[in-house]
């Protein structure tokens, strides 16, 4: 189904996003506070971005010279670099940083620092993802390819049975493909869909940028360690690899209980490509919250435990989202709409299994 062809319903539910923005509206007006970050985005920042530096600085300048410290520095820095992507380079794509555009423009470049690409991310997560949530074949969310089956529309393979063994594997894979193959593919594929024309990016100076930001991040994060590191070079490779290995499972086992869950759906369009809800009600259906009272979590996966508030207000800091989710809680269940959420982190990864688990069966198949 080609995104193009996709059309949300008309019927707006009794004007549920209406009533719910204008809410969400009163609440900024009425505190007399800004939609976007704070002080508190300012330290966070400072802090991540420090955890990500500070370990390969201390390398490089030789204060840390034990092998197994080295290896506890590039495990820091993984945890970092997911928190960079949760808390920092998220919300600066989504516009949500700051009220500044070029501050939100130059912290979303920061991805190109971890070795993804922010025009990508911004077609992949803003333009599909947050539109099209869970619908297959246009959200690349749940679409990993046929090593795993992220959505009950998918092709199923026979090693789908136990992909719920093999899939926690596969999830820390997740940054290493942006900085080898995935970046490029995505591109490519986003050429032949007409999206980046439609998103007035030039293919041909994009592909330029990415190769440069390519041949940056191998150069700061690879060769020069190699290079520098008192250390075999297959060890720095060994570490480098590890550090991807780390945040990807970060970034995989937080997104993917948000949206690959049994109280999920995951609507298929008709023939004519209608979708059944239009886009706020489809984000409710389509989206979980859980452990909305651990501050720790909050803190570190920037806000994203709070998908529901995500979803349908991706230009809003997340330091609001808490907050936030009275509101929403509250309006959805006025309106007689699922507002899903789960009460421990633990609890979401354990239904997600189950989930996976339930994917992996033949008899699962939805046409």
């Amino acid at each position: 189904m080609n995104y193009k062809n996709l059309k949300f319903s008309r019927d707006t539910h009794n004007n549920f996003i209406g009533v719910l923005r204008k809410r969400v509206g009163n609440y900024f007006e009425t505190n007399n506070i800004s939609k976007f970050g704070n002080a508190h985005m300012v330290w966070k920042t400072i802090i991540l971005i420090a955890a990500y530096f500070l370990p390969y600085g201390l390398m490089l300048a030789g204060v840390v010279t034990n092998i197994w410290i080295m290896l506890a520095c590039w495990m820091v820095m993984g945890v970092a670099m997911s928190g960079i992507g949760f808390s920092i380079m998220h919300d600066a794509n989504h516009g949500a940083y700051s009220k500044n555009q070029n501050v939100n423009k130059y912290l979303g470049y920061i991805i190109n620092l971890v070795g993804g690409s922010s025009v990508n991310w911004k077609l992949q997560h803003n333009v599909l993802h947050h539109t099209y949530t869970n619908v297959e074949g246009v959200d690349e969310d749940i679409d990993p390819g046929i090593l795993m089956r992220l959505s009950p529309h998918a092709k199923h393979y026979k090693l789908h049975r136990i992909q719920h063994i093999y899939g926690w594997f596969l999830y820390t894979l997740m940054t290493f493909l942006w900085i080898t193959t995935k970046d490029f593919r995505q591109l490519f594929r986003y050429r032949e869909m007409g999206l980046t024309k439609t998103q007035n990016i030039n293919f041909g100076w994009q592909l330029v940028k990415l190769t440069l930001s390519k041949v940056v991040y191998y150069t700061i994060f690879l060769v020069i360690p190699l290079l520098v590191l008192p250390i075999a070079w297959w060890q720095t490779v060994l570490f480098f690899i590890i550090m991807h290995m780390v945040a990807g499972f970060i970034l995989a086992i937080v997104f993917q209980p948000a949206h690959v869950m049994p109280t999920t759906q995951f609507p298929i369009p008709d023939s004519d490509g209608n979708l059944e809800n239009d886009w706020a009600i489809h984000q409710l259906f389509t989206t979980t919250n859980f452990s909305p009272n651990n501050y720790l979590l909050n803190w570190y996966v920037g806000g994203l435990n709070y998908q529901v508030e995500h979803h349908l207000f991706p230009t809003i800091c997340h330091v609001h989202y808490k907050k936030l989710s009275k509101i929403v809680r509250e309006t959805a269940q006025e309106f007689g709409l699922p507002y899903h959420t789960q009460p421990t982190f633990a609890k979401a990864l354990w239904l997600h299994a189950k989930m996976l688990k339930q994917l992996g069966k033949p008899d699962l198949v939805v046409a």
